[in-house]
Formats: structure tokens, C-alpha cells, sequence
């Protein structure tokens, strides 16, 4: 039953995320959807982790170079995903009311993606690396 409500939890999350982007690209006033070039990050964030989970043996409790080199780039993308909207703001590509907006769906989509990984990333009977 807990699984059912982290994912329930998690979909509503991503729902209301891509709402907040949404937003920032559709109402009226704004109308510029430059800002959707942020779902590439969206897709790009959690691939560095998820191939450094296959590749890495768990067992030993030390760090390792290749988890520290994906959390590394999936931090880089974070942080891109947030910067672009910024850049696109101070070109005066799109407005600051639809920069906050985006910036609004990307906290949520983060966390969201976050979750995901919190409560399916352990390696119990139910995970998605059988996925």
C-alpha cells in the first residue's frame, strides 16, 4: 500500500511540475515556448546515475569514482536546467514572470525525479532496476 501512494505521490508531482512549465510557456501574456528545451533535461538527469548503478558493484562501502563522475554530471544537468530560463530571461527571449514559473516546475520536477529514486532506488524485492 505504501508503494501505491509514493507512486500516486510521485505521478501527482510530475503532473504538477510539467503544469508549472506549462504555464511558463502558455499563458497569453508570456507565449514563448523557448522554455520547453528544458524537458531535454528532464530526460538527460537521472541517465548518469542510472548507468553508474549498473556498473558499480554495492558491496563495497567506500566511495567510488565512477558514482562520484555520474552524480557529478547529473548535477551539471540540474544546474543547466535551471541556468537556461535564466539565460533565456536576461535575452529578453521570455518574460521574468515565466522564468519564476519554469523555475517552479523544475524544483518540483527535480524533487520529483528525487523521490523516485529515494523510494525506488534500494534493492529490495520491489526496485526499478527490474524495470
Amino acid at each position: 500500500f505504501v508503494l501505491v501512494v509514493a507512486l500516486i505521490s510521485l505521478s501527482f508531482g510530475g503532473a504538477v511540475g510539467l503544469m508549472f512549465l506549462m504555464l511558463g510557456c502558455a499563458l497569453p501574456q508570456y507565449n514563448q515556448y523557448w522554455p520547453l528545451f528544458v524537458l531535454f533535461f528532464y530526460i538527460l538527469s537521472p541517465i548518469p546515475y542510472c548507468i553508474a548503478r549498473r556498473l558499480v558493484d554495492d558491496t563495497d562501502a567506500t566511495s567510488n569514482a565512477c558514482k562520484e563522475l555520474a552524480i557529478f554530471l547529473t548535477t551539471g544537468i540540474v544546474v543547466s536546467a535551471f541556468g537556461l530560463p535564466i539565460v533565456f530571461a536576461r535575452a529578453e527571449l521570455i518574460y521574468w514572470g515565466a522564468c519564476a514559473l519554469i523555475l517552479t516546475g523544475n524544483t518540483v520536477i527535480f524533487a520529483t525525479i528525487l523521490g523516485f529514486f529515494l523510494v525506488f532506488g534500494s534493492n529490495d524485492d520491489f526496485s526499478w532496476q527490474q524495470w
